[in-house]
C-alpha cells in the first residue's frame, strides 16, 4: 500500500458514502416536470450544473424518482433557481407523495408557467431554464445524468450582471442560495475576484 501524501490525511472507507463525510458546496435548483396524469411536479436537486459553455444543463437523478420517469416520457423539464428567501418553498417541493401519487405540499407553492415547453416554474426565483431532453447517461450506480438542451432562459433583470454594475455589489444586494451537502445551506452575499493567471482561457 502506498503511503498517504501527507501525514495528516486519512483514507476514507469507500463502503461508506464519501460525499456524506465532508461538506461540499453545490447549487440548489428545482426541476419541474409533468406526470402521466397531466399534473405538474416540482423537485429540488443539488447535483446540477451547466454542461460546457453552450446551452446544455444536466442533473443527476435516479429512475426511482418520478422526476426521472417524467422526463424520460415527456422529453422536457424546467429549472428554477430559488433565492435564499425561498428555502422553505424549496423544502416543500421535496414533500412525500400520498398513495394516489399526489404531493400535497405542492399546493402551497406559487408557480408560473413556462413559455416554450410544457411545465411550471417556482414563482419569484431569480433564474429559469426551459429544457428539451437531449440524452440520459446511465451507469453511475443506480443514478443517471439527465442532459437537457436549453431552449429558453429567463431572469430577473434586477439580478442580471452588467457592465455598469459591480459584481460584488450585485451579490451583496441579491444573495445566492447554496446547498452544503449533506443537509445544510448557505446564503452567499460576499465574493471576491478570482486571481486568474495571465493567459488563462476558458
Amino acid at each position: 500500500m502506498d503511503a498517504l501524501p501527507h501525514p495528516r490525511l486519512i483514507s476514507l472507507d469507500l463502503n461508506q458514502v464519501i460525499w456524506e463525510q465532508v461538506f461540499l458546496a453545490a447549487p440548489l435548483v428545482i426541476i419541474g416536470t409533468r406526470s402521466t396524469e397531466g399534473r405538474y411536479d416540482l423537485a429540488p436537486k443539488h447535483m446540477a450544473m451547466p454542461l460546457g459553455w453552450g446551452n446544455y444543463f444536466g442533473f443527476v437523478c435516479t429512475p426511482r424518482h418520478q422526476t426521472f420517469r417524467n422526463i424520460q416520457r415527456e422529453g422536457v423539464f424546467t429549472v428554477s433557481y430559488p433565492s435564499p428567501d425561498q428555502v422553505l418553498q424549496t423544502s416543500l417541493a421535496a414533500g412525500p407523495r400520498t398513495g394516489e401519487h399526489l404531493k400535497p405540499t405542492l399546493e402551497a407553492l406559487p408557480t408560473i408557467p413556462a413559455t416554450t415547453v410544457e411545465g411550471l416554474f417556482l414563482q419569484d426565483a431569480y433564474f429559469y431554464l426551459e429544457c428539451r431532453l437531449d440524452r440520459i447517461v446511465e451507469g453511475f450506480g443506480e443514478y443517471g445524468l439527465i442532459v437537457g438542451q436549453i431552449v429558453a432562459a429567463h431572469g430577473n433583470p434586477d439580478l442580471m450582471r452588467g457592465v455598469d454594475r459591480d459584481d460584488q455589489d450585485l451579490i451583496h444586494e441579491f444573495p445566492l442560495l447554496v446547498y452544503l451537502c449533506p443537509g445544510r445551506y448557505a446564503r452567499v452575499d460576499q465574493s471576491f475576484s478570482f486571481p486568474f493567471h495571465t493567459g488563462f482561457q476558458q
